[in-house]
């Protein structure tokens, strides 16, 4: 079972598909259009509102001309060694400038979710047993350290930038 979750809790009623062969959205609900699909639809319409589903081969810069369309960009994490997702979360909050709800879709462990947090993901589609469980029990884990800048800054302040420095030649 798939359960939203967000810094403060778990989502009620969030109305946000990803649609298969299986699953369409109905009702209230709505469904996350596939980048060529969103770009197809915002061609076509003036619509708002909308909400996509960036795949790790995307070029999410496709996105740049519609964001202010959007209510809802879901990045999909399909495996946990597969961290395109994290670059098209740091684009879009650093470069593109997107600030509606950017949200992880797919394999979301427990200890991504710090580095999620910290790229400027703000949701999280959860279906892990061990997640849901720290989840609930709003038990993140903690990294002290950063050695890079990022969206968010660490805890305890801006990390460690100043540690990344150029090798002395040898």
């Amino acid at each position: 079972m798939t359960k939203i979750w967000r810094e403060t809790g778990f989502v009620a009623n969030d109305p946000w598909v990803i649609e298969t062969d299986e699953v369409k959205a109905t009702g209230d609900q709505q469904p996350l259009l596939s980048l060529d699909e969103l770009i197809t639809k915002a061609e076509a319409s003036n619509d708002v509102g909308l909400g996509v589903l960036i795949k790790p081969a995307d070029d999410v810069r496709r996105l740049e001309p519609y964001l202010y369309r959007l209510e809802i960009v879901a990045v999909a994490f399909p495996a946990f060694n597969d961290g395109r997702a994290f670059s098209h979360a740091s684009l879009l909050r650093q470069r593109l400038g997107y600030t509606n709800e950017l949200r992880a879709v797919g394999d979301v462990l427990i200890d991504q979710i710090p580095l999620m947090l910290r790229v400027g993901v703000d949701s999280f589609a959860v279906t892990n047993e061990t997640a849901l469980k720290r989840l609930a029990e709003n038990r993140l884990p903690g990294i002290p350290h950063h050695y890079q800048p990022a969206v968010r800054d660490a805890e305890a302040g801006k990390g460690y930038s100043w540690r990344r420095q150029a090798r002395p030649a040898a």
